[in-house]
């Protein structure tokens, strides 16, 4: 890996955490309360949540779990599935669950054993002990919890399908719906062709190729062409359109959109984020997925000072990306 890609994903995973941490403080409030708060323009800086500014949420937490199963999984050359899913127990110890195995680093951080509105549906299906697959679904659940974490799937390897059926497989541990896996599919593909050099709008084209082999593509596929559509239409996407058109980002194929739209609508990536937290839904999650794919394409140098400066575990990030470079490194 080049010192250009690594600082690429770097940026890809700083972006997506000040992406989170920008959504973080108005996640569930609808737009017309944040303009009340915040001004006609909506949010454009960090605001208090979780008792600080720049916190991470469940989004950034879960990310850096899957990236250190993926680490255990090249170092040891493992199943990479069952290394993600075991680095999801250790998150799901952070947030109360049961004893576990000590494995990797992440669960010695203690700021990652604060609970920042972990999705219910994570915390079910990983509580039971079930291993949910693609082909032995663990319930129907197609919400934003597996997309959101998928962008580290993009450093496993340089093809395309692999790429997308492991972040789909590691997405299915936790959501069984298709737009919930298949949208972290598309998500991993994006970062890694974009992390390629390859511009995103090509990126989209080669994940769109990837996405119609699966079964149950349809409602993740045609959400997917309606936001490629408004974003190189060249119409500032407002909140308003995004709910209207492509919904709240609750779920998978709605989150995966607003992200690919506010990416390609963006005139640098400050205003991406920005485009991507300001509506009436899942802030959090949109501005982390926007980032993650901003990040990629512009390194951390696109990244406003100030925002990186008080960016929570911002050290935790970067020291991890880093040693995914070393260990990804081809």
């Amino acid at each position: 890996m080049n010192s250009l890609l690594s600082g690429s994903f770097r940026g890809s995973l700083l972006a997506g955490a000040v992406g989170d941490a920008l959504g973080g403080s108005i996640e569930f409030d609808r737009i017309d309360r944040i303009r009340g708060r915040f001004g006609p323009a909506g949010l454009t800086d960090y605001a208090p949540a979780y008792g600080r500014l720049g916190a991470i949420t469940d989004d950034t937490q879960m990310t850096l779990f899957t990236l250190e199963g993926l680490l255990l999984a090249r170092k040891r050359g493992s199943d990479p599935v069952h290394e993600v899913r075991v680095a999801y127990a250790r998150w799901l110890r952070t947030q109360g669950g049961p004893e576990v195995t000590p494995d990797g680093w992440l669960l010695d951080v203690p700021e990652l054993h604060d609970r920042r509105a972990p999705g219910n549906t994570c915390l079910t299906a990983l509580r039971s002990g079930v291993l949910g697959t693609v082909d032995t679904p663990i319930n129907d659940s197609k919400g934003c919890g597996a997309v959101m974490r998928a962008a580290p799937v993009a450093l496993w390897s340089d093809d395309v399908r692999e790429v997308f059926d492991l972040a789909a497989a590691t997405g299915a541990l936790t959501h069984g719906h298709p737009s919930g896996y298949l949208s972290a599919g598309v998500l991993a593909v994006l970062v890694q062709q974009v992390l390629a050099g390859v511009a995103l709008p090509a990126a989209i084209e080669q994940a769109r190729a990837e996405l119609i082999r699966w079964d149950g593509h349809e409602e993740q596929l045609a959400l997917l062409d309606l936001a490629v559509e408004l974003g190189v239409g060249g119409v500032r996407p407002t909140p308003e359109v995004i709910e209207t058109t492509l919904g709240g980002g609750w779920v998978g194929e709605e989150a995966l959109a607003i992200a690919v739209l506010t990416a390609l609508a963006a005139r640098d990536l400050a205003d991406g984020l920005l485009l991507a937290v300001n509506h009436s839904g899942d802030s959090d999650s949109t501005g982390a997925l926007c980032g993650n794919l901003l990040g990629a394409r512009d390194g951390v140098e696109a990244i406003p000072a100030h925002w990186l400066e008080t960016l929570e575990l911002r050290d935790v990030v970067e020291r991890l990306a880093d040693d995914a470079v070393s260990a990804f490194e081809r």
